[in-house]
């Protein structure tokens, strides 16, 4: 368990070993034997799952929480709560209109869940410190919580209905440097902009859609000294070199990538990556050995800026 280690790690530097993050999320509430909807919104039990499982699974880093919803409960959209997942968002407020005619604003400390998180933090961040730790801030990225507020329509958009998409994509965007500023007060030292869906559009896309959007984010992350990534699912092999380009100190990818492809990317560009143990084959399903899959990773991987980490 050592901070500076990843931290080198995210930064693309060469690293004596490869630091080793279990994106765990709603995973703590089980390993404290929690509910996820009641893990979720209680700040005491958040604190003790993510600190228990960081001891348990020797993490060198942690995220405080993965919930890709938190964005838009806290500008309005209403959430189904699960026993054994993150929330789901349910209402579209920007379905028809834009955030401006929707009215919606910029959340504050007090917005959503946000109270939680923030007393989440300050009783989780001694015992992480503890162990040597990094504390993870992990916030929705543009074209996600773009589509959140706007729900599917926002695919055919960004082809469609250009001037629609860049308002809400825009908007989605000057909330995830809210969520960043966040995290940087609540003392995390590394903070993600996590964008799944981001893999489902044209490079040329991500470059109009992407890209500028994050960049508010990135730049609260980078002034206030801290180190940035940036995480994206699915095949994204085609928009692989604009999450290159995009700005930040790194990035993790899902299972479904090469990891040879992805290292010498990451090379090409000096940046820190992270991946690529198989969360469905291997951890999920068992359909193939977690130790030979870590392995194999591992190898992949190298110790020059590599995080070895569920895909």
């Amino acid at each position: 368990m050592a901070k500076q280690l990843l931290i080198d790690a995210y930064r693309g530097k060469k690293t004596p070993v490869a630091p080793w993050v279990p994106y765990a999320g709603v995973h703590c509430a089980f390993v404290i034997g929690e509910p996820a909807d009641k893990y979720l919104q209680d700040p005491e039990i958040l604190a003790k799952g993510v600190v228990t499982t960081a001891k348990r699974y020797k993490a060198d880093g942690i995220p405080l929480l993965f919930d890709l919803s938190v964005e838009a409960n806290a500008v309005g959209c209403e959430l189904k709560w699960w026993p054994d997942n993150v929330p789901s968002v349910v209402t579209h407020p920007c379905s028809n209109k834009t955030p401006e005619e929707a009215g919606l604003k910029l959340p504050t400390k007090e917005s959503g869940r946000w109270p939680t998180i923030f007393k989440a933090a300050q009783l989780a961040k001694p015992g992480l410190d503890e162990i040597d730790c990094v504390m993870m801030g992990l916030l929705c990225g543009p074209l996600t919580l773009a589509s959140h507020l706007a729900g599917v329509r926002i695919f055919t958009d960004v082809y469609k209905n250009k001037e629609f998409a860049h308002k809400v994509i825009k908007f989605a965007g000057e909330v995830g440097a809210i969520s960043a500023q966040f995290y940087a007060e609540m003392g995390c030292e590394i903070i993600a902009i996590v964008d799944p869906v981001a893999s489902q559009i044209r490079p040329e896309t991500f470059r109009e859609f992407v890209t500028p959007y994050a960049q508010p984010a990135i730049k609260v992350i980078h002034d206030a000294g801290l180190t940035s990534s940036f995480f994206i699912c699915g095949d994204c092999t085609k928009v692989l070199e604009e999450v290159c380009k995009i700005g930040t100190h790194g990035f993790a990818i899902d299972e479904q990538l090469n990891m040879n492809f992805v290292r010498d990317m990451a090379r090409k560009y000096g940046l820190g990556f992270g991946g690529n143990l198989k969360l469905t084959l291997a951890l999920s399903l068992g359909l193939i050995s977690p130790r030979e899959d870590a392995i194999v990773s591992l190898a992949a991987g190298g110790t020059i800026g590599y995080t070895f980490a569920p895909g």
